[in-house]
Formats: C-alpha cells, sequence, structure tokens
C-alpha cells in the first residue's frame, strides 16, 4: 500500500476535526466533490473506513481516530521543518522558546538569561504559552526549545529532565484520607480526580496515580470524573469545595497552604517533572548551547525523588 501524501493528510483532518464534509471543503477552499474522493481513495487503499457516515452523521472509526493522531503528528513535524528553515535563514540568529505560566516560565526567564550571558549567544524570543500547548509548539516548528511539565507526549522530541520532585495528595479538609500521615495511589480509589481539558488516557493515568502500577490498572476502576479545570487555582478550588481529590507537585502544596486543603505524601506516585524539550534529531550549535546551559543550571539529579 502507498503511503498517503501531505494533501491527503490535511484533508483528512479537515474533515476529522469538523465531522462535516461541506464545512472541511470550505475550510480548504476546495469544492467537496474532490475533498470526498479523496477520502474515499483514502480508505480502499487501507482497505478500512475511516469514517462512518450516513446522509446526516459523520463519526470517526476506530480506525479514523488512530490515523488522526498520526496525521497530526506528521502535520506538526512538515510545518516544523519549514518553520525552523526560515528561522535559520535569517541574519540574525534567533530561538524562540516556551513555557507555561509560573514556576516553568520563571525557570526559562533564568536560562534565557544565563544563555543570553554567554559569548556567541543567539538572539532568543520567549512565548507564554497555554495548557499542553508547549510540545505542540515545538514539533510543529513554533518554537526552538520548550519547557514541559509531567504529563507531556514525548513523540518527536529528544527531552533532558531539569527538575523533579515528589507529589502529594490534595484533600478537603475533613476528608476521612486525611486522618493518615502519608498515602498510596490506590487509597485514591473511587475518588473524584479533577479533568484536563482533552486530556488523553495517558494523561488520565498519570493524575489519578494509576500509570505507575501496572497492576493498578488490573485492580483499580477508572477514576471518578471531578470538574474540568484549565490551571492549578482552579483545581485547588474544585479540592477545597469537596468537589474532587487531586495528586499535585509538592512544590504547588507548599506554595498554597491552605485551612481548607490538607496535603500528605503519595509514597508511590510517579514524581512530577520539568524537562526541556527540543525537537528530535535537531542539531543548531545555539540550540545546543541553550540546552547545555539550562542542564547546568537545574540538574535533575540533585532535585527529590518519589520513593
Amino acid at each position: 500500500m502507498d503511503g498517503f501524501d501531505l494533501r491527503e493528510l490535511r484533508y483528512f483532518v479537515a474533515v476529522a476535526e469538523e465531522l462535516n464534509f461541506s464545512r472541511a471543503a470550505e475550510r480548504l477552499g476546495i469544492a467537496q466533490p474532490p475533498l470526498s474522493r479523496t477520502i474515499r481513495q483514502m480508505e480502499r487503499r487501507l482497505g478500512a473506513d475511516l469514517f462512518e457516515r450516513d446522509t446526516r452523521h459523520v463519526a470517526l472509526t476506530d480506525l479514523g481516530t488512530t490515523v488522526l493522531d498520526e496525521a497530526r503528528f506528521a502535520l506538526d513535524v512538515f510545518a516544523g521543518v519549514n518553520r525552523r528553515a526560515r528561522r535559520a535563514a535569517l541574519a540574525t540568529p534567533t530561538l524562540l522558546v516556551t513555557a507555561k505560566p509560573g514556576i516553568a516560565a520563571g525557570m526559562l526567564r533564568r536560562i534565557v538569561d544565563a544563555y543570553t550571558a554567554r559569548p556567541g549567544a543567539a538572539r532568543v524570543e520567549i512565548a507564554v504559552s497555554g495548557y499542553r500547548e508547549q510540545a505542540d509548539m515545538v514539533r510543529d516548528g513554533r518554537a526552538d526549545a520548550a519547557l514541559l511539565s509531567s504529563y507531556f507526549d514525548a513523540r518527536g522530541l529528544d527531552t533532558e529532565p531539569l527538575t523533579t520532585e515528589r507529589r502529594v495528595a490534595a484533600l478537603p479538609a475533613g476528608h476521612p484520607l486525611t486522618r493518615r500521615d502519608d498515602l498510596r495511589c490506590g487509597d485514591l480509589e473511587g475518588e473524584p480526580i479533577p479533568q484536563w481539558p482533552h486530556s488523553t488516557p495517558a494523561e488520565r493515568a498519570y493524575w489519578s496515580g494509576r500509570d505507575r502500577h501496572p497492576a493498578y490498572h488490573q485492580v483499580m476502576s477508572e477514576p471518578r470524573p471531578g470538574p474540568v479545570v484549565t490551571d492549578p487555582s482552579q483545581l485547588l478550588e474544585v479540592v477545597a469545595l469537596r468537589q474532587a481529590v487531586a495528586l499535585i507537585p509538592e512544590s504547588l502544596a507548599a506554595d498554597n497552604p491552605r485551612p481548607d486543603i490538607v496535603y500528605r505524601p503519595l509514597i508511590d506516585a510517579t514524581p512530577y517533572t520539568i524537562a526541556i524539550a527540543w525537537s528530535e534529531g535537531a542539531r543548531s550549535r545555539h540550540l545546543a548551547r541553550f540546552v547545555r546551559t539550562a542542564t547546568d543550571l537545574y540538574p535533575a539529579e540533585a532535585t527529590p525523588r518519589a520513593g
């Protein structure tokens, strides 16, 4: 079977995201018939349907869901090559770096200051990005490097850990588990866990404490979904309101002492890590020096790890 070309992948992603052939064609700036023909040709070559469709309904099949994830990744990689090539052609070498607000952004500012103080450093532009944007920004070339926080998708990236810390359970005051000095992830079974938007199964396993222990996947039930949250402040509020319990970095707990939340150590939770990431196989000497500056400032092996 021949592979798909970039045009076919773009067409497929448009239909998969719109779940409507007319809207997808309008988004792509083409007529609907050639779009429909392209999707049918892709399905014939695969020997299976990518979409379930009738006169009023379009939905992805299981195969379509898998292909969508891979197609987005492939398109990001191609876009990244183009964007990085354009930056490399600039008269003044430039690095674009990004992190989310909070601890990671503070770390990034310190890294940039140390890097630009060195002779021969490239110009650096910093972008503060939103929840879960950082890895995609590196993959699609909007950034040369990013600080990523657990949990992240490392496909297409090279990474180095910078800081690693334990996670603790955040519990509403008066919760029965607050009577214990420390907890295991299995103790949270059945408790509602805050949900992050568009989270993957791997992310949900991490944030519910089910990722490290294969036995938990067999013995523990799927966590009860708590409220959807988009930032740490909102997460702490839903805990305080007794709507959920949460696994959070130890530093977040230390920075937010509150009478309505009790923090307890989780002795078997996967640690929380902040890592620097860049495109897999990138060979820029300026980028290499930037990464070296980061790892010199933040040697992850010197930070506490979960037991």
